[in-house]
């Protein structure tokens, strides 16, 4: 989903950033000992690392797998989405086969460079709503602290610059922001385009003519609706904003007590007999000699940001993890825990109806950016005219986030009702955990009651302005996978992703309601005119069945947003760390990624990764 197009790179116009710091070009040049090891130097782990050296109280070494990447497949807001299939910047392994998708198998694709995954991702700056970040905090009962949106909505606002959209272009579209939910302060840049496609004001104005859509006041207040929302791109030099140019460029070489080493596998957490985590062995990225295995001592934490697919590989490579699964592979148990690798959930694509607009209106959109000589010159003449302000493009930062009861009105409560009377781990993998299957029992209640919920989104579609439109996004799956290691390789063979998509029958009846709320979208008497055409399935598919079978056939179990194999809940609830983030059974070891979010937010994931990093320093900082 490619959200912001930059015309100076249409142009041949290029930026190059300057002022980088140096990283260490050699494992001898690694100390000895750092007070913290931070395994993974992408979208949290940067952000942990530049607020844990900021004061100079504190040494960080930061070990990345990934390279050092500053063209402009990472930098150039246009291109930067295509980084996500370049093999030198993301992990791209096949998932197991989906046994309720035809037993297809997908694309494991995953960030893998100094910046992670929000160096190649498609720049949506939207988060959660209020019950997303509450459900969190619900789960740990009376002993709940800190986790709520009143706790977490500080973290929202320090982990993000705003800067306002341009005032004609606001009201031209009907933008609403309320600075309120933003900060300034952070070099991480929220920003808006100069340009957006004709098409969006009318799409997103027909939302409207459906009983109970809302439009929030800004699309950081936590309620569901349609909105505008910015992407993550510096406006003043037109380039992408991440975590590596945000946390890192810059400012590793202004402080002693900030090392990166880039192109290095981690293997596993080192524990002491107290199970407290002392180090962590490593070796060069293509070095398959465990012998050779060089190490580090972490004197007060090792904190794991490696992300949802290999932070549970290296705990359960480390002993920490399912005990049947750690024997399996023959690696002695450090703490039977459970969660490692379950919980595993992403966002689900390609679900709802497609339509093609056979009375397009004359007007541009994003394809033309590409393919449109006409319109190409006359963006060009618009960028040599507005030298002042390199001229940017939104391909869709904008949509519909809508919660069930509105989406199916008069279904959404006998589908609720028929999930959440499910015995718990009926559709969990078999012989799941005691443990896994009581937190999955916690879930379910809580999502049962976000279906029926009108403050939460559970449906997203994502407006592009074009006359093909397809990108529905379901934000709450309720099926269930797993993570796990390779146990005759735990650390050279890439870990077994299961997303189980589609597994649980709820979600196939949810997806039903999408398609039909789709079709009733493109029935809107204002989007007549443009003769809107029904693609796929087809207009003639209306049992459910059927609609169900077109969706095992077509749908995308990840939209690259990974979540849950490290989940914060109680450790009797099959969490793996708490509310701290610090893992259960362990000293010293704490996690810091999206795989600590229990359940997905009803939004993409970016934003909030970054406030959990950022509250995560504080908590971390808040220890010593």
């Amino acid at each position: 989903m490619v959200a912001f197009s930059k015309l100076s790179a249409l142009c041949g116009l290029a930026a190059v950033a300057s002022g980088l710091p140096t990283i260490l070009q050699r494992t001898d040049q690694v100390k000895d000992q750092y007070d913290y090891v931070i395994v993974g130097g992408g979208t949290a782990g940067l952000t942990v690392a530049d607020r844990l050296t900021e004061s100079g109280k504190y040494s960080v070494l930061v070990i990345e797998y990934g390279v050092f990447q500053n063209g402009s497949a990472v930098t150039t807001v246009g291109l930067g989405f295509l980084g996500i299939t370049d093999p030198a910047l993301s992990f791209n392994f096949s998932s197991a086969p989906q046994t309720s998708l035809g037993g297809r198998s997908f694309p494991v694709l995953v960030g893998k460079m100094l910046g992670g995954s929000s160096g190649h991702n498609g720049m949506q700056v939207h988060r959660g709503q209020k019950e997303d970040y509450d459900r969190w905090s619900s789960y740990f009962g009376s002993n709940s602290c800190g986790w709520g949106w009143d706790d977490i909505l500080p973290y929202f606002k320090k982990a993000w610059h705003f800067h306002p959209p341009n005032k004609d272009l606001a009201t031209q579209n009907g933008i609403k922001y309320d600075a309120k939910y933003w900060g300034t302060s952070s070099n991480i840049h929220a920003s808006w385009p100069t340009f957006t496609w004709s098409f969006l004001k009318t799409e997103m104005a027909a939302f409207g003519d459906i009983p109970g859509v809302q439009y929030p006041p800004d699309s950081g207040a936590g309620q569901p609706g349609a909105f505008w929302y910015p992407t993550s791109a510096d406006p003043g030099p037109v380039l992408r904003s991440f975590s590596r140019p945000g946390h890192w460029d810059g400012i590793s070489d202004a402080r002693p007590n900030y090392h990166t080493i880039t192109g290095q596998q981690v293997l596993k957490v080192l524990f002491d007999k107290q199970n407290r985590a002392t180090g962590v062995s490593y070796l060069p990225v293509g070095s398959t000699n465990l012998s050779a295995a060089l190490s580090v001592k972490a004197k007060k934490e090792v904190i794991m940001a490696a992300g949802t697919i290999h932070t549970p590989q290296i705990l359960q490579a480390s002993g920490v993890g399912p005990k049947k699964l750690l024997k399996d592979a023959k690696i002695d148990v450090v703490v039977d825990l459970p969660g490692v690798g379950a919980n595993f959930q992403d966002h689900v694509y390609q679900i709802g109806a497609t339509f093609n607009l056979n009375n397009f209106p004359p007007v541009p959109e994003p394809n033309d950016l590409f393919n449109n000589a006409t319109f190409m010159a006359l963006a060009q003449a618009e960028f040599d005219a507005n030298r002042t302000g390199p001229l940017t493009i939104a391909s869709g930062n904008c949509g519909a986030f809508l919660p069930f009861p509105l989406i199916s009105p008069s279904s959404f409560s006998t589908i609720a009702s028929r999930y959440e009377s499910q015995p718990a781990g009926a559709y969990l993998p078999p012989n799941t955990d005691p443990l896994v299957v009581a937190g999955y029992a916690a879930q379910k209640k809580a999502l049962a009651s976000t279906l029926r919920s009108k403050s939460s989104a559970v449906y997203n579609f994502f407006l592009r302005g074009s006359r093909n439109e397809s990108a529905i996004v379901y934000l709450h799956p309720l099926s269930r996978g797993t993570v796990q290691i390779a146990p005759s390789d735990p650390y050279f063979t890439q870990p077994t992703v299961d997303w189980r998509a589609l597994t649980n029958p709820a979600d196939a009846d949810v997806l039903v309601e999408f398609t039909r709320f789709t079709r009733r979208y493109w029935a809107l008497p204002a989007l007549q005119k443009y003769q809107p055409v029904e693609a796929a399935p087809g207009a003639n598919v209306t049992d459910p069945k059927d609609i169900v079978a077109w969706l095992r056939g077509n749908m995308n179990p990840s939209v690259y947003h990974p979540i849950g194999t490290a989940a914060m809940m109680p450790r009797d609830l099959g969490g793996v760390v708490g509310q701290d983030l610090l893992v259960y059974g362990t000293k010293g070891l704490s996690v810091v990624d999206a795989s600590v979010f229990p359940d997905l937010p009803g939004a993409y994931t970016q934003q909030t990764v970054y406030a959990v990093a950022e509250k995560a320093a504080d908590l971390i900082k808040g220890r010593q």
